[in-house]
């Protein structure tokens, strides 16, 4: 049976032949074509919280806070100094944010002690007290509420309140919120904010990300991002969500190969 399909006229096929050859040659220059900037999940972010480190195996590193005008094209400026923060234990790993998949460098795992690298929204502040200076929102914890950090729980990298989930949701959790009350008067998680690694609850892809304040100077953490209570104040103080702001955490070498690419601030020598 003759094809019912038009054939291509001289004209047409040398044209398909070389769009061809371009997608090739992309293809060898680089992979797939990059996502336009304004593609970038955080295109749109006016305030930016940056974490680098020396290398992925550091445990502490520095915290700078940047904020733009809105716009296309609007230049990031410095709000104050940069602050010593502590890390994971055994350093950073890409995380699961707003970023793309890393092809190269650590994986965050639970129970690594790795603090996940990348771009991440900010979830809920919280803390002990009723009330913080902030215009996140604000979650007073209670002796109930723990952070499920077990990877087969249903509830895997949710914060929850025994009482509206049962005891036995909890069974194998290692993170209750109220450490003042539950581990010895540990003021770690006095004043926070959720760090949104992690958003699908990927089984063991690593859970109940922080930021929070240390327990002593120079200690590292379990993954979590933790600094003094001054600059947790001001950090929070500042925060605006109608700002869209982010938190970034990249090794120095990733963040100066990424910085262009990712919209990412220009980072002077600290102060």
């Amino acid at each position: 049976m003759p094809s019912t399909h038009p054939t291509p006229s001289r004209r047409v096929l040398p044209a398909l032949l070389a769009g061809l050859l371009t997608l090739a040659l992309a293809a060898c220059a680089g992979g797939a074509p990059q996502r336009p900037a304004q593609a970038r999940a955080w295109a749109e972010a006016e305030q930016m919280i940056v974490v680098t480190t020396a290398g992925w195996d550091v445990d502490h590193g520095l915290l700078r806070r940047f904020e733009r005008a809105p716009g296309a094209g609007a230049r990031w400026t410095q709000v104050g100094e940069a602050a010593p923060v502590m890390l994971g234990r055994t350093g950073s790993a890409w995380g699961l944010g707003l970023h793309p998949q890393a092809a190269s460098g650590p994986t965050k795992r639970e129970g690594d002690g790795r603090a996940p690298a990348g771009v991440f929204a900010l979830g809920t502040a919280f803390g002990y007290a009723q009330t913080a200076a902030t215009r996140l929102p604000y979650r007073a914890m209670t002796a109930s509420d723990y952070c499920i950090d077990v990877p087969a729980s249903p509830l895997y990298n949710r914060i929850v309140d025994a009482r509206e989930v049962g005891e036995a949701a909890l069974a194998g959790s290692t993170e209750p919120m109220r450490r003042d009350l539950h581990a010895n008067g540990d003021p770690r998680y006095r004043l926070g904010f959720v760090i949104e690694h992690n958003r699908e609850a990927r089984p063991g892809a690593g859970s109940c990300i922080f930021a929070h304040l240390t327990r002593r100077a120079g200690e590292p953490t379990a993954g979590c991002t933790a600094m003094a209570d001054a600059v947790m104040e001001q950090t929070l103080a500042w925060l605006d969500p109608a700002r869209r702001p982010v938190f970034v955490l990249l090794p120095d070498a990733e963040y100066r190969r990424l910085q262009a690419g990712w919209g990412l601030p220009a980072l002077a020598a600290a102060r």
